[in-house]
């Protein structure tokens, strides 16, 4: 039942509903101490008496307040006051993504706007060695002026920091055993349908399937009944976005099948990774919309299996190949007229095996910069470099 305007808790006046999620009602509400507005999270007085909400809600505080990154919300307070528990979080003015979709797709610069500052604050908490776990649209948050924050924690789980980093989270609980489902269906990860373990490559399925909503306007899943749904998930693929959303760039839509492989490990080894291509492909969006050039993809089929995976670089690199014949034969027709040029194009020192795309705007080449043997394309135009294979 919602709390009427005037409701006092703890130091906290209410002044209005915000909205209703699966770990309590927000309201606004003012500080009468500090005389600032905030966002007020009550967890349901009928529900304060069950042990295990009460341990998620606080864990939903205590990990969030760990982090302090601009795109994750920031927690101000938490308490208990009157049979009602609470956080007290930044109130952020804005929309949801869930609102921002109902009206269609998202522009392409904006989506991938939106998906850099998101992937960052994920990097972020899963360095920290924290996972979401109920990643949806209802969770990303855009202020009036494009800021995105990602909000409620409420099912994360604190697993062991990576690389030494130090994590200033409560002690690690593992909140949920294998065979217990916690999530929201149509954004969980098989594994997570599955009932089984999950890691930071469970976020990047949820995320993925959030990317590929905001870019085509549906669902990358989603059946009759959460049954059908959570089945589709394990076991079938989506339409390929080069269908449902052409005009998304082709490395967006590399980024989204990624994100989407049903092994984790054929996502991204780490988040940070993720984060790094998509704020690569925004700072270079513009460049790349002004010259109308974008990396030529053949169409994918419905399903992608492993063999598929594997037969897919043999193609491009065909494909590339009729490019350094074409580039080949306009190069022969022009040297009487133009003295040879040489540049450096990639500066690793692990890049080799270069092949021109037909349109003689975009090369592909094998690397281990990153420690894994994989095809890269870079665009000529505008210096831009993204993974194409995992």
């Amino acid at each position: 039942m919602a709390l009427p305007a005037g409701t006092r808790i703890g130091p906290y006046e209410v002044l209005a509903p915000l909205g209703v999620g699966g770990m309590g009602e927000v309201y606004r509400a003012r500080d009468s101490r500090l005389g600032r507005e905030v966002a007020l999270k009550v967890l349901p007085e009928e529900l304060s008496s069950d042990a295990d909400r009460l341990a998620r809600f606080d864990r939903e505080a205590r990990s969030a307040s760990a982090l302090n990154h601009p795109h994750i919300v920031t927690v101000y307070d938490i308490g208990r006051a009157d049979s009602h528990s609470y956080i007290a979080m930044e109130l952020v003015e804005g929309r949801t993504l869930r609102e921002l979709v109902a009206s269609g797709p998202l522009p392409g610069k904006r989506a991938v706007a939106i998906a850099a500052q998101a992937a960052d604050a994920l990097a972020k908490a899963h360095t920290a060695g924290i996972v979401h776990r109920d990643l949806k649209p209802e969770n990303v948050m855009v202020s009036r002026d494009g800021f995105v924050k990602i909000l409620d924690f409420g099912l994360a789980k604190l697993t062991a920091p990576v690389s030494g980093a130090v994590s200033h989270a409560a002690t690690a609980v593992d909140a949920t055993r294998p065979g217990s489902l916690l999530g929201t269906v149509g954004y969980m990860s098989p594994e997570q349908a599955r009932g089984g373990e999950v890691d930071f490559r469970s976020d990047q399925f949820s995320f993925g399937s959030i990317l590929y909503e905001i870019a085509s306007g549906r669902r990358a899943f989603q059946g009759d009944s959460a049954p059908e749904t959570m089945a589709a998930i394990i076991r079938e693929e989506p339409e390929s976005l080069a269908r449902v959303a052409a005009s998304a760039p082709a490395p967006y839509r590399w980024i989204v099948e990624r994100c989407l492989q049903k092994d984790p490990d054929d996502r991204y080894a780490s988040t940070r990774d993720l984060a790094r291509e998509l704020a690569d492909l925004r700072d270079h969006f513009s460049e790349i919309d002004r010259s109308g050039i974008s990396v030529p993809t053949a169409p994918l089929p419905p399903s992608r299996s492993k063999a598929a995976r594997i037969l897919l670089p043999v193609v491009a690199i065909d494909a590339f190949a009729l490019g350094i014949a074409a580039a080949g034969l306009w190069s022969s027709r022009r040297s009487a007229a133009l003295p040879p040029a040489i540049r450096a194009l990639t500066y690793s020192g692990a890049d080799q095996s270069p092949a021109v795309s037909p349109d003689g705007r975009t090369i592909a080449f094998t690397s281990r910069r990153d420690g894994l043997a994989r095809i890269w394309v870079k665009q000529l135009a505008t210096g831009g470099e993204a993974a194409l294979t995992s």
